[in-house]
């Protein structure tokens, strides 16, 4: 068995990650060194606990292909030296160069690292959606990220992706198909999913999670997301996933912790409606067997409000 293949099944249940690591790679401003998750598709994985100046703001995954004719990067980084730091990991493995970045979406963990690659002349692609939501909020994201992450932050410039995408874009490149699609509506705008069919591997992005609680923002409709998950995600039966935040896994895993998470806040905010409750009470429903959970304590409540403020007049 492949040692990434093995990982691979190790990561597959919830306590594989924990917030309370400050950083797992201490030699590199990464907070994980990449790993080869199958032959070829290699990630680093972020931490599943919100930036902090300890990981650097790398809480994400930052993940690479190499096709045979050049690398494909997945996510800028949230950080010039973050960028720098993965690129070093890429020689380390290969001499192909990157010829693409793919952005996953509009956030600032994703586009930030981008002044970087563009310096080193690499085409970037981004849905249209998110690279208009980076543009509106690229310098509030430097900021936090000045705040935060300190002397890490040094060198981060603004560069936005150098060509958008609608709903599919087909990468030939080394004999191998690479599909990136905008499957629907999810997690945040521009939600971006990369496919690579032939070895049956989706870098999911945002719209999968499972070992942090998923984060729902204003605006986000999940209903839309669980609409999507059904109709456009699942029906593409991926044997391996790669999701936006913690270790690489498999489908039946981030249904569980994604679509069903969902599914359930969805009918306990439906309830406490038909009841009659009000938002303060919404706070408070409970979501207990989501507790174990990273980030149930910062997400859970917050999650529930914005819930609410969805369902209210459905």
């Amino acid at each position: 068995m492949r040692k990434g293949i093995l990982l691979l099944l190790l990561a597959a249940g919830p306590a594989a990650a924990s917030e309370d690591i400050p950083d797992k790679y201490p030699q590199s401003v990464l907070y994980n060194k990449p790993v080869e998750v199958i032959p070829h598709v290699w990630s680093a994985i972020g931490a599943t606990a919100p930036p902090t100046y300890e990981n650097a703001g790398h809480n994400n995954n930052l993940s690479f292909i190499v096709t045979g004719d050049g690398v494909v990067v997945i996510n800028g980084g949230a950080s010039w030296k973050l960028a720098e730091a993965l690129h070093a990991e890429i020689r380390a493995v290969t001499d192909q160069p990157v010829k693409l970045l793919i952005n996953e979406n509009g956030q600032g963990h994703s586009m930030l690292g981008n002044g970087y690659w563009a310096a080193q002349g690499v085409p970037i692609l981004a849905h249209e959606e998110a690279a208009a939501e980076f543009a509106d909020g690229a310098g509030q994201d430097l900021a936090a990220l000045e705040r935060y992450a300190r002397e890490n932050a040094e060198g981060t410039v603004i560069a936005l992706p150098t060509e958008t995408f609608t709903d599919r874009k087909v990468i030939e490149m080394g004999g191998l198909t690479i599909e990136v699609l905008h499957l629907g509506p999810a997690h945040s705008p521009g939600d971006t999913q990369v496919w690579i069919p032939e070895w049956r591997m989706m870098i999911a992005g945002d719209i999968a999670f499972h070992e942090r609680m998923p984060p729902i923002f204003e605006g986000t409709c999940t209903s839309c997301w669980i609409e999507t998950w059904d109709t456009a995600f699942a029906p593409l039966e991926p044997t391996y996933v790669i999701p936006g935040h913690g270790h690489p896994t498999n489908l039946a895993q981030v249904t569980r912790y994604t679509r069903d998470y969902l599914l359930d806040l969805r009918a306990r905010i439906g309830a406490h409606i038909e009841d009659g409750g009000d938002l303060a009470g919404a706070y408070y429903v409970d979501q207990s067997q989501w507790a174990h959970l990273d980030t149930f304590e910062e997400l859970a409540t917050r999650n529930a409000g914005v819930v609410f403020a969805e369902m209210e007049f459905e």
